[in-house]
């Protein structure tokens, strides 16, 4: 339709009786009602969505250090392999049972391995979209155990070290399990060259270590090979186990 015979249309709708033109804006729409006043409802509705979906693009385009959780969901193929997993968490409720309770560091240890049991079991018990949540919930957990046995292993820790910690653990869980992980490593490996009694107990130790981190990368990289999750699992809680003689 031409400018001109738009106009003329509207000058002839404007003599009817109860038709009121207004001109239309491309950035907002606006109904009257029966008293003739103007409802802004749309627009703020169509302002508010907008604004939405700015947010929502802003968050799924942040940069890859502010995402929580970098792994692999897809494990649990079958339900043999999802008991198994959920078989070999239980350790670790075992183990943090029977931690050392001396004080409240060795105490908030002992309680970590016991919500790294659990949040392990809920995973692999879980499906849909729940399963990425507590998937990031079970990284979570065992990065905040981690914290637990440097406090525990250490009267005194850098005060920057652990609010850094803290401030990551939400969002970075791996790397803080690694940095700590190797905190301990340290104090284990100078502890067992002053007792001799810790040896073999550090010996025990190294290989499980070394063959969960080879079973951790061989899940990731291999997610269809059945059971190797629980493999990591097994080797995992007897690292653990070998941790909890420090502090005995």
């Amino acid at each position: 339709m031409w400018p001109q015979s738009a106009s003329n249309n509207s000058k002839a709708l404007e003599g009817l009786h109860g038709v009121h033109m207004v001109p239309h804006s491309p950035f907002a729409h606006h109904e009257i009602d029966q008293n003739g006043e103007f409802d802004s409802t749309c627009e703020s509705s169509t302002l508010g969505a907008s604004q939405l979906l700015l947010m929502q693009r802003v968050w799924q385009q942040r940069p890859a250090y502010l995402r929580p959780v970098h792994c692999c969901i897809q494990g649990d193929q079958n339900l043999l392999e999802r008991f198994a997993n959920v078989l070999t968490s239980l350790p670790f409720i075992a183990l943090g049972i029977q931690a050392p309770r001396k004080n409240l560091n060795t105490k908030m240890y002992a309680n970590s391995l016991i919500g790294v049991g659990l949040a392990s079991s809920m995973y692999h018990s879980s499906r849909g979209r729940l399963r990425r949540y507590l998937r990031w919930a079970d990284y979570t957990m065992i990065a905040t155990a981690t914290v637990c046995l440097s406090r525990a292993l250490r009267d005194e820790n850098p005060k920057m070290l652990m609010a850094a910690s803290a401030l990551l653990l939400p969002i970075q869980p791996l790397m803080v399990s690694a940095v700590h992980t190797g905190m301990m490593e340290v104090a284990f490996a100078k502890r067992a060259l002053k007792d001799p009694n810790l040896r073999m107990t550090h010996n025990v130790h190294k290989l499980s270590s070394l063959l969960g981190g080879v079973f951790f990368i061989a899940d990731d990289v291999f997610p269809q090979t059945p059971f190797l999750h629980a493999a990591w699992h097994l080797a995992a809680a007897v690292g653990v186990g070998t941790c909890n003689k420090l502090l005995e």
